[in-house]
């Protein structure tokens, strides 16, 4: 990174030469006049915009992304009138964050940052199931808002079975390839959804082979439309250096796409001429401090990197605030039983974009780096004219990802010369401004007002932490929905039968951490068990994180101490289930969780435990030992149970069918958490069933 405040016109030349990586016709060159006024100590700096030199790169868009995963798992429960509300102000043209692009998860069984998404082939000889999963209906719910918007698809983690058991989903091309491109069908088939991109693998190795035959079998299913982005890696990824050397290769990949690049593109990806995009980035907690990082990137992802996509991970951070990258969002609902949801500033600052171009618009060349620090571009459609600039300072604007270097802003006086095609013909421009700070009010958001052009030029007042949108469009609007209702915590008692949901989907308020739980419909039942949560994964899945082994569910409050947790379950052919409270961790570290974990195996034995993993015991027993207490206690082996763990301040209780199988003391136990979710899941991936969820006062 650059350092910003540059004090002559020589320093200015010297940026801009260090950022052009050559002399590549489309690369944003910067203009910058020094013009002497009579009386003034220090001479005034004029920022040309011109489309005379032709134009930049074209711009293809500002998005969000859902998945990687599960981020949006909460949304899809709210209830419809604020669920409405949250999606308009993400997709809805001229009303919130206005996004170009939606970029999604292809669910693969298996945690991927967050939680598990689900899978449309648990199975390799299963008919492909297109009404699993949440991200085919938000992707209709942005199309619904923006039919023009951009849909790309991408996988984490896979089914086992493309692997074919392996932990590389690229063992077998033809089954690899052929599972995305039913994905991509059946969204078009089941849902009308047309993919506009599809990536290769996320954050992990690429394969060439993969990539070449993916292409093939796209274009001979009629999808030629459909491009393909690689390898959605960090900044040294090799994928530059393997298109300049293989011509098949580069054939194939339309889009280099980068991981939180800093700003920056190798002189390699220049080389290649590709489109590139930052298309994962930000991943920053959504105060001042995130939408400062997000104004400043959203700006010099171009003038420093030529990328002409910025997607922001995540969309809407819609999952429990105890999982990982908390609020690491352009938006916050987290409470779908109470309607609560948060508009941050973020919002804004994506507006300031995209409610003033769209994709297929054009870079000017005339874009750069302020003197005094911050930066500038503008874009323009062949009509009309929208210029953003922002002075953001480094200790509010650093992402969470890379490392930013110091640099300094200033407060400076702005002077923009129009040139060219908007010479004369532009005589006032509206202005968007937002003062981004600790302190910062709602009407220093987005508040609009108009600049007067006399002669051509017009100036601005740019202190640091500001972002300034100035632009012919007129469409521009801070959209508004009051009524939003109160914050509550998650209720409790709770408790949920399953009855009459949609099969295929999840229950609702339950976060998958591993493996699947689907609604299930017992259709022929006779035992009062018609609809179930069932695990559907009956193998482990090729994870991107280090997964579990044993498919597990949360669900509730994180702040919760004492607390009864009963379910029924069906062991079908699983080898064990179990209840859990006070579990600690989810996300990618789920396998590491420590809480109070009941067990029920096959084997008619239960086994009490205070980690996932099941290496630390507090007990154990088979229906032969006395610790049965001689009490006659009988275990269903083909049927339905009813296991509970209950715990207090003092002591955890088990019981199976209503009946108390052991009591324990914490006193001398201080490795079980003092708080955490209620949970309940299976031994390892394999069929599995619960119903009549209850959780209660112990």
């Amino acid at each position: 990174m650059l350092k910003f405040q540059v004090t002559t016109l020589l320093s200015v030349i010297t940026i801009c030469s260090s950022l052009r990586y050559g002399s590549h016709f489309d690369e944003p060159v910067l203009h910058m006049v020094k013009s002497a006024s009579s009386g003034v100590k220090d001479q005034e700096t004029t920022y040309k915009i011109s489309d005379a030199g032709g134009y930049g790169r074209i711009f293809d868009g500002i998005g969000g992304l859902s998945g990687g995963g599960a981020t949006s798992r909460l949304l899809v429960n709210y209830p419809e009138k604020y669920r409405n509300q949250i999606l308009d102000y993400l997709f809805k043209p001229n009303f919130g964050a206005s996004l170009h692009i939606l970029k999604v998860e292809i669910g693969g069984d298996a945690q991927s940052t967050d939680g598990s998404e689900s899978s449309h082939m648990h199975t390799e000889d299963e008919t492909p199931n297109f009404n699993r999963g949440y991200e085919w209906w938000l992707m209709k719910e942005a199309k619904q808002r923006n039919p023009d918007i951009k849909l790309v698809g991408l996988p984490w983690a896979w089914p086992g079975w493309v692997g074919q058991g392996t932990a590389w989903p690229f063992t077998n091309n033809t089954k690899a390839v052929g599972y995305i491109i039913s994905w991509i069908l059946g969204a078009k088939s089941e849902h009308g959804l047309t993919i506009d991109y599809i990536g290769i693998w996320n954050e992990r190795p690429y394969d060439a082979g993969y990539i070449k035959l993916l292409r093939k079998m796209l274009d001979s299913h009629s999808l030629s439309n459909v491009a393909i982005i690689a390898a959605d890696e960090s900044l040294s990824s090799t994928i530059a250096q393997a298109i300049l050397n293989d011509s098949e290769l580069g054939n194939a990949v339309e889009i280099i796409g980068t991981h939180y690049p800093g700003t920056i593109s190798t002189s390699k990806a220049i080389q290649t001429q590709k489109k590139l995009w930052a298309s994962e980035d930000y991943s920053t907690y959504n105060d001042y401090i995130g939408a400062g990082c997000w104004a400043r990137i959203l700006n010099q992802n171009y003038v420093n990197g030529n990328m002409t996509a910025t997607i922001s991970w995540n969309l809407i951070a819609s999952y429990y605030d105890n999982l990982p990258f908390k609020r690491c969002s352009l938006m916050t609902a987290v409470e779908p039983w109470s309607g609560h949801y948060e508009v941050p500033s973020v919002v804004w600052i994506t507006a300031h974009t995209t409610q003033f171009s769209r994709p297929g618009w054009m870079y000017l060349k005339t874009v750069g780096h302020l003197e005094k620090g911050g930066s500038y571009v503008a874009l323009s459609n062949g009509k009309e004219l929208t210029i953003v600039v922002e002075t953001m300072s480094h200790d509010h604007s650093k992402c969470i990802r890379p490392p930013l270097p110091g640099y300094t802003v200033e407060a400076q006086s702005v002077t923009f010369e129009l040139d060219g095609s908007f010479a004369s013909s532009v005589k006032s421009l509206n202005i968007w401004t937002s003062e981004i700070g600790k302190d910062s009010t709602d009407d220093q958001i987005f508040k609009h007002s108009t600049v007067t052009v006399s002669d051509n030029k017009f100036t601005i007042m740019m202190e640091p932490d500001k972002v300034v949108t100035l632009a012919t469009v007129s469409t521009g609007n801070k959209g508004f929905y009051d009524g939003v209702p109160a914050s509550s915590p998650f209720p409790f008692p709770y408790e949920d039968n399953f009855d009459n949901m949609t099969q295929y989907t999840e229950a609702h308020n339950f976060a998958d951490q591993s493996g699947t739980f689907e609604i299930y419909e017992n259709k022929t039942s006779t035992d009062g068990h018609q609809w179930t949560m069932r695990q559907v994964v009956p193998q482990r899945p090729l994870t991107w994180c280090d997964d579990s082994d044993s498919p597990i569910t949360l669900i509730g409050n994180h702040s919760w101490t004492n607390m009864n947790v009963t379910v029924d379950v069906k062991l079908e052919d699983s080898s064990g289930v179990f209840v859990a409270a006070r579990v600690d961790a989810g996300g990618c570290d789920v396998r590491n969780a420590k809480g109070v974990f009941l067990w029920l195996h096959k084997d008619q034995s239960w086994t009490l435990t205070t980690t996932l993993e099941r290496n630390k015991y507090l007990g154990r027993c088979y229906s032969d030992w006395g610790c049965w207490q001689g009490i006659g206690l009988k275990m269903n082996q083909s049927g339905w149970n009813t296991i509970s763990v209950a715990i207090t301040d003092t002591v955890v209780y088990g019981y199976l069918n209503s009946l108390q199988i052991f009591k324990k003391s914490l006193s001398d136990l201080p490795d079980i958490p003092k708080n955490g979710w209620a949970a309940f899941g299976v031994q390892s991936f394999a069929y599995a069933q619960f119903d009549n969820f209850v959780v209660k006062k112990a």
